[in-house]
């Protein structure tokens, strides 16, 4: 438990972090998850705004520090490709 005022203040502040870290990591692996199985059921009409849909929440987790802007890079651009190919 923390001692003093400011320490608890960043014990809060770490509790609330914690859980918007974990709701954005949450939310990116759902829409990846169903990105990947549009293209294994090669759904063509909804792959292009599954993608957008990706992009735009991996980007918000990578801006945000959730995850490193080089693995948001390497996901949006390995799963970009599987897209293509699928066309």
């Amino acid at each position: 438990m923390a001692n003093h005022k400011s320490a608890a203040k960043r014990a809060r502040q770490t509790v609330r972090k914690t859980a918007v870290n974990n709701a954005r990591k949450s939310t990116v692996k759902t829409v990846e998850k169903s990105l990947v199985k549009a293209i294994q059921a090669k759904d063509i009409k909804a792959l292009p705004e599954l993608l957008k849909k990706f992009t735009a929440q991996v980007m918000k987790a990578a801006k945000s520090g959730v995850i490193k802007k080089e693995t948001a890079s390497r996901k949006i651009s390995r799963l970009s490709t599987r897209v293509s190919a699928t066309k």
